[in-house]
């Protein structure tokens, strides 16, 4: 399974949702579902807007974790 963490990210950097929202172009009720693991695909271009915002990379926010584990 793919494990998000953009809420690590947000944390770091210190920054809310709402202003990663604003500075990515998609509504908070998006990054909730994002942060949440709800999301079942997220565009190459919101990744790289994600990217951007944070300074980050992809790997940074997703990660895959074994489901057997």
């Amino acid at each position: 399974m793919i494990r998000v963490n953009l809420d690590v990210e947000l944390a770091k950097k210190k920054m809310s949702s709402s202003e990663l929202a604003e500075k990515v172009g998609i509504t908070t009720a998006n990054i909730s579902i994002l942060k949440t693991g709800k999301a079942k695909a997220v565009r190459f271009s919101t990744l790289d807007s994600i990217c951007k915002a944070l300074d980050c990379q992809p790997g940074d926010i997703l990660e895959y974790v074994d489901d057997e584990e």
